[in-house]
């Protein structure tokens, strides 16, 4: 390439850089944005910030909203942002963390988040062998039945619980499923201790589940369990499944996109 052009797609390259960052410090205000606080914020000089305001204005990224002047977003940010999370799709985002999951503990991994008064799977993978949980996305359970469920409930504030309940009586599935909210709250309190949940065939007989949950910013966004044969989750083996679990929750929970996904990604109600 030679020199001349060099230099114009260097340039061209640097200006959008800046021009990018003025954008990143205008979306990361609450508030308009004026020319000094984002002078101050980026580090760019004010003459360069006035020509790059003025294209992004231009061209509705930006928006002048008085004379002081101060700034905000403009509709085309956002026609790119939900551009981006239409293409989002948590099944296949979070399939590699839980195909490793599900190889690794030759158990069904299951990844979930609150629906109403449901619990609803948004991804699930098998392990490669006849024997295991046959669940798919879209299954539904009631949170005070399942390991996911209670990992959901304890991320919510403690007055927020209820309304994620189904109304009593609570029908047992098995002989060890809690009943009315009494029985929970404890459990919930002790899962909000221990970082975990077990589901010891409370959901259904022969069956056991241990999930986490998969947090950000303090926020828990979803549950991630492992669940299967009641016999394979002895004490012994658990301890190495909660160590899996954990790793994977971490890796979803710094996966930006998945995060993304999981925050704005819009949630049937049955």
């Amino acid at each position: 390439m030679p020199d001349e052009q060099r230099g114009k797609s260097n340039y061209h390259t640097h200006a959008l850089a800046r021009g990018l960052l003025v954008l990143e410090t205008v979306a990361g205000r609450r508030d308009p944005a004026t020319l000094t606080e984002i002078h101050e914020t980026s580090g760019l000089p004010k003459s360069t910030i006035v020509r790059l305001l003025s294209a992004l204005v231009e061209e509705d990224y930006l928006v002048r909203v008085d004379e002081r002047p101060s700034y905000r977003l403009g509709h085309k940010v956002m026609a790119l942002a939900n551009s981006f999370m239409e293409t989002l799709s948590v099944p296949e985002l979070a399939r590699p963390h839980l195909v490793s999951l599900a190889a690794e503990t030759r158990q069904t991994a299951n990844l979930a988040v609150l629906d109403g008064t449901h619990v609803l799977h948004v991804a699930v993978e098998h392990p490669t062998r006849p024997l295991r949980l046959d669940a798919s996305v879209g299954d539904r359970a009631v949170p005070y039945a399942t390991g996911l469920g209670k990992v959901l409930l304890a991320g919510l504030a403690v007055d927020e619980v209820a309304a994620h309940l189904p109304p009593i009586p609570w029908i047992p599935a098995t002989p060890t499923t809690i009943t009315n909210p009494e029985q929970l709250e404890p459990v919930i309190d002790g899962v909000r201790r221990q970082g975990y949940a077990y589901d010891d065939e409370e959901w259904d007989e022969g069956l056991r589940c241990m999930a986490v949950p998969v947090a950000a910013n303090g926020t828990t966004l979803a549950a991630l369990s492992i669940s299967g044969a009641a016999g394979e989750f002895s004490d012994d083996v658990r301890p190495r499944f909660l160590e899996l679990l954990q790793s994977t929750a971490d890796s979803l929970a710094h996966d930006t996109t998945i995060v993304a996904a999981l925050t704005s990604a819009p949630r049937p109600r049955g």
